[in-house]
């Protein structure tokens, strides 16, 4: 194996430890293990300087403009491939909550951030203001204001996080 491939797997080890520990940081905290949590949560944030160190290292952070035509091309990828593969695999195998709760929904939204991505590559530079926010839920991103109900979940407003 080469250096570069052990990057990029060190970046996804790193990528995928740093939400793992994030997400038993919510439990602990849920738990009342205040303490556990805040470690949780220091030593994914030590992940994440990981990651990004061999992101760098691999020099995979380019211009604006690439960076939104790399995230853009993975989106499609995720829609059109990936989780159609996943979705189809989970069916095969009876796992409707994979196909429900996870595949589909991230599918779906998916679709909604290469959109995004190309809007935003669309109006580079002209300093467009616009306003995200995320449904806590299933993901969903939205510009400007969130809907009553997702579209996608049907998780309140106020399940909709904003974005800075």
């Amino acid at each position: 194996m080469t250096t570069q491939n052990n990057l990029k797997e060190a970046f996804s080890g790193e990528s995928q430890a740093n939400r793992k520990y994030l997400a038993f940081a919510e439990k602990a905290q849920q738990e009342g293990y205040s303490q556990v949590a805040k470690l949780f949560r220091a030593v994914a944030e030590a992940e994440t300087v990981h990651a990004m160190n061999h992101l760098r290292v691999m020099s995979a952070i380019g211009s604006t403009a690439d960076n939104l035509k790399t995230a853009i091309a993975g989106e499609d990828d995720e829609f059109q491939k990936m989780y159609p593969d996943f979705i189809k695999e989970a069916k095969e195998e009876k796992a409707s909550d994979a196909v429900i709760v996870s595949f589909d929904v991230a599918n779906t939204v998916e679709e909604i951030h290469s959109g995004l991505y190309n809007e935003a590559l669309d109006n580079l530079g002209k300093n467009k203001e616009v306003e995200y926010y995320v449904c806590q839920i299933c993901g969903n991103t939205v510009k400007n204001n969130p809907p009553d109900r997702c579209p996608i979940c049907n998780a309140p407003k106020e399940m909709f996080k904003k974005i800075d």
